[in-house]
């Protein structure tokens, strides 16, 4: 059976990460935007790894600019943006695609354990996955989904 921890992403330096790194850690995994109306959830995403972090979780960001062109194309003014205006110090990666035929991998891997509502694809930024220690999709949150209202599954996912 195919897990989170299975997959391979580019870094914003563009070197590859495995997944692994991550094996034995609670994950939020979201696609993010830095110009789009749910953007001020990066403040309440940093704020549930603040907390967290140390009991073994991690939130992985992937940028996106699939959705209305919402992201910067440098993704360094990308990530100068998340740390200035929200202080992010989670881990955030190269700019992907999240849905279509582009979509990264791992994406594909997400919708296909966790189908939304209406659709199986990513229908717009800040669509979350929690995932558990053991890399298996748990969970899925719509965009309009305040991070802080996953915090008690995350809290599940930890014991």
């Amino acid at each position: 059976m195919t897990v989170v921890y299975d997959f391979t992403v580019k870094k914003t330096n563009g070197e590859q990460q495995e997944l692994s790194e991550f094996a034995g850690k609670s994950l939020v995994i979201v696609n993010t935007a830095s110009k789009c109306g749910f953007t001020p959830q990066f403040k309440e995403l940093q704020a549930l790894y603040g907390k967290y972090k140390e009991q073994g979780f991690e939130i992985l960001g992937f940028p996106c600019d699939q959705f209305n062109n919402q992201e910067f194309d440098n993704i360094n003014e990308t990530m100068q943006f998340c740390q200035m205006n929200y202080g992010v110090s989670f881990p955030l990666f190269a700019k992907i695609d999240v849905k279509g035929e582009s979509a990264d991998p791992l994406f594909k891997h997400l919708v296909s354990e966790k189908k939304g509502l209406l659709t199986e694809g990513i229908k717009w930024n800040f669509t979350k996955f929690l995932i558990d220690k053991n890399g298996k999709v748990v969970a899925r949150y719509a965009p309009q989904t305040s991070p802080e209202k996953i915090e008690n599954d995350l809290k599940l996912v930890l014991q």
